[in-house]
């Protein structure tokens, strides 16, 4: 697993094969709710955020297997959290990853238990991890992830996102309303991985500073790709800020300035992990690739 890209290509195959069993014949009159999870949780996602924990594992130990669970709550997190970002009370849209959204195949009830559902199994495997391997960096790891979802983190942002609907919100709020909802479970999953892998502190330091741009470069990117790109290619609704009448950074700085702003961003997160003096190539190509994308 020399090559750059045949590492991450396995580490997302190991973690597609792991969330893809992980309901597999679970329950029985209640089995309408493994279907649920088990249907958002396997719709062909970038686990952009298992990758960042596992590659943060890598890095410092030279392995990730063992993390596997962790990583896969993180992705259950991310899973419960579009499935009620997409509900009718919140952005009340249709398509997720190119399928229909969970309220739309299961119903409106179903699917907030869906992601009720993500949100406690997240929290048990990462419970399951600290009981098999008691070491208090593997609590401290956990911990990151379980505030990062908190009301301090995601929801926070989503409610910031909810109460900014239809009106101008400060500069100021747009930064902090993404910084919770986007950035949060982001610069979490680098650093919990890194935690796991035995990292420094201040290295730990220079991930901390990489996960809140890489975040922010994110956030603005998915901005750009909201008007440049179309539903298809996506794989959800384009151009739905916009008929939302969200603030946006585009609606703040405009398309050109906005490329400008995740490519400057880019290049600071490279910036940070070159301090490390560790092989942080992987890491470097998931950054360039997010940056990169169409979708």
């Amino acid at each position: 697993m020399e090559n750059k890209t045949e590492l991450i290509e396995q580490i997302r195959s190991d973690i597609n094969g792991w969330l893809e069993t992980y309901f597999s014949g679970k329950g029985t009159y209640e089995k309408k709710i493994f279907e649920a999870m088990a249907y958002s949780l396997n719709a062909n996602g970038k686990r952009i955020r298992p990758l960042l924990c596992l590659l943060g594992t890598y890095m410092f130990s030279g392995d990730y297997r063992k993390a596997i669970p962790v990583a896969g709550a993180i992705e259950m997190i991310h899973t419960y959290s579009l499935i009620h970002d997409d509900l009718p009370a919140m952005d009340n849209d249709d398509l997720r990853r190119g399928k229909p959204t969970n309220h739309k195949v299961f119903g409106e009830a179903i699917a907030i238990l869906a992601g009720d559902g993500l949100l406690n199994e997240a929290m048990n495997c990462m419970f399951r991890f600290c009981c098999e391997y008691n070491r208090l960096k593997n609590l401290n790891a956990c911990r990151l992830i379980s505030e990062a979802a908190g009301a301090d983190g995601m929801i926070g942002g989503q409610v910031i996102d909810m109460l900014s609907e239809n009106v101008e919100i400060p500069v100021e709020q747009l930064y902090a309303m993404h910084r919770k909802k986007t950035g949060a479970l982001i610069k979490a999953s680098i650093l919990s991985g890194a935690v796991m892998g035995g990292a420094g502190e201040a290295d730990l330091k220079n991930l901390a500073e990489y996960g809140e741009k890489l975040g922010l470069a994110f956030q603005i990117k998915d901005d750009i790709l909201d008007v440049t790109g179309d539903t298809e290619t996506l794989g959800k609704m384009a151009k739905s800020d916009i008929e939302n009448r969200k603030t946006t950074f585009i609606t703040e700085y405009g398309l050109e300035k906005c490329i400008e702003m995740a490519e400057k961003l880019t290049q600071e997160c490279m910036d940070c992990l070159r301090r490390i003096d560790k092989d942080t190539s992987h890491l470097e190509q998931i950054t360039m690739y997010l940056l990169t994308r169409n979708k």
